[in-house]
C-alpha cells in the first residue's frame, strides 16, 4: 500500500509554478513505538507559504528544504497507532504538509469530531489565532474606535473584523470585489466596505470614517495602504500581519513616509504566529466558544484532492479565492 505526497523541488522566482512542485509515491510506513499514523482529510492553503517556499533564512520560520514535503496544516484521523494518548478514531490538527498520510510521535492536537473540519480550519486553526492575537494583543481595541482591515473578505480579516464587532468597533473592511465586499456588510455585520479596485478609493474611505482610523490591521499592503495610513488619528495603532500584494513581485511597492509615524505617534507592529504558539491552545478555545455560540461566520473555498494544491495556491494571490482555502483529500 501506497500514498502520495507532494515536494517541493525547487524555489519560484516571482510565481509559484507548477514545476516547482513534485508529485510522488511513497509506501505505506511501518509505526515504531510512540508513533501514529494520520490519514489526512483536510489541508490549509495559506499566503505563508510563499515565504515558505524561499531561500530566506532571515525570517521567521526556517524555509522549507527542497525535496522535503511542502509544509501545511491540517485536519486527520489516527488510522493506525501505538501511541497511548492517540488511539486509532482521534482527529487530530497540526503541521503535516502536502501528503496524504503523516506519521507523528506528538506535535499533533486531538480536535472534535462534532465541529466540520472545514469549520476548524477556517476559525480555530491558524486564521482564527492569528486575527485573535493580532486585535487583541497588538491592536487592543476599545469600544467606539474605528479599525479598517485589508484581506477583509480572507480568512484572517473576516475574523478581525468580527471579533472586533464584538468590542463594540466601528469596523471597515478593504477588499478585491463588490461581491466581497456586500458579503462583508450583509452577512459579518461590517459597518462599512470598500473595493480597493476603485478609482475613487480614497475619497470612499474618507467617505466612512469621518472621525479617522485609530486601529489598522494589514494583511495585504498595495494601493490601500497609503489612503489608510494617511487618515489614521494620534495615537494610533497598527498590526502588520501580511503584504500580500507584494509577494508575488520582484521589487516591493515603496511604503509610505515615515512621517506620518512622528506627527500622529502611531504604533506599529509586525507580528507573526510561530512566537506565539504557547497561547494557540487558548485562542483556540475562545474561538471556538465564539463559533459555537454562533458569533462567528466563515465561509470556505474547497478544492479536491491533494493535486489541485499545485495550482490552487495561487488562487490566494489572485483574490479569486472565496474565503478560507482548503483541499478536502
Amino acid at each position: 500500500m501506497s500514498y502520495n505526497a507532494i515536494l517541493l523541488k525547487k524555489r519560484p522566482n516571482v510565481t509559484i509554478t507548477p514545476d516547482v512542485f513534485e508529485i510522488v509515491t511513497k509506501p505505506m510506513p511501518e509505526l515504531a513505538e510512540g508513533e501514529f499514523l494520520v490519514k489526512q482529510t483536510h489541508m490549509s492553503l495559506d499566503p505563508a507559504m510563499r515565504g515558505w517556499m524561499s531561500a530566506d533564512r532571515d525570517s521567521y520560520i526556517p524555509p522549507v528544504e527542497l525535496g522535503d514535503v511542502m509544509r501545511a496544516s491540517g485536519i486527520g484521523d489516527v488510522v493506525a497507532s501505538r501511541h497511548p494518548d492517540f488511539p486509532v478514531g482521534t482527529r487530530v490538527m497540526g503541521m503535516m504538509g502536502w501528503t496524504e498520510y503523516f506519521v507523528a510521535k506528538g506535535g499533533l492536537s486531538p480536535v472534535p469530531t462534532t465541529v466540520p473540519q472545514e469549520a476548524l480550519l477556517s476559525v480555530v486553526a491558524l486564521p482564527g489565532v492569528t486575527a485573535y492575537h493580532g486585535l487583541y494583543e497588538v491592536l487592543k481595541p476599545e469600544a467606539g474606535q474605528t479599525l479598517v482591515v485589508t484581506g477583509a473578505a480572507g480568512s484572517v480579516g473576516s475574523m478581525v473584523g468580527q471579533l472586533a464587532k464584538l468590542e463594540g468597533v466601528r469596523v471597515v473592511g478593504v477588499a478585491g470585489s463588490d461581491e466581497k465586499c456586500q458579503w462583508l456588510t450583509e452577512m459579518l455585520g461590517f459597518d462599512a466596505a470598500i473595493n480597493y479596485k476603485d478609482a475613487d478609493f480614497a475619497e470612499q474611505l474618507a467617505a466612512v470614517t469621518p472621525n479617522g482610523i485609530d486601529l489598522f490591521f494589514e494583511n495585504t499592503g498595495g494601493v490601500a495602504q497609503q489612503p489608510i495610513y494617511q487618515r489614521m488619528n494620534a495615537h494610533g495603532r497598527i498590526a502588520v500581519c501580511g503584504m500580500i500584494a507584494d509577494y508575488n513581485t520582484e521589487t516591493p511597492q515603496p511604503g509610505p513616509n515615515w512621517m506620518n509615524i512622528v506627527r500622529k505617534r502611531l504604533m506599529i507592529q509586525g507580528f507573526t504566529m510561530p512566537d506565539h504558539y504557547h497561547r494557540f491552545a487558548e485562542y483556540g478555545q475562545k474561538l471556538a466558544e465564539h463559533l459555537m455560540a454562533g458569533h462567528l461566520k466563515y465561509r470556505a473555498h474547497m478544492l479536491h484532492g491533494l493535486d489541485s494544491a499545485i495550482e490552487g495556491i495561487n488562487l490566494l494571490f489572485t483574490g479569486e479565492n472565496q474565503g478560507k482555502l482548503i483541499v478536502e483529500l
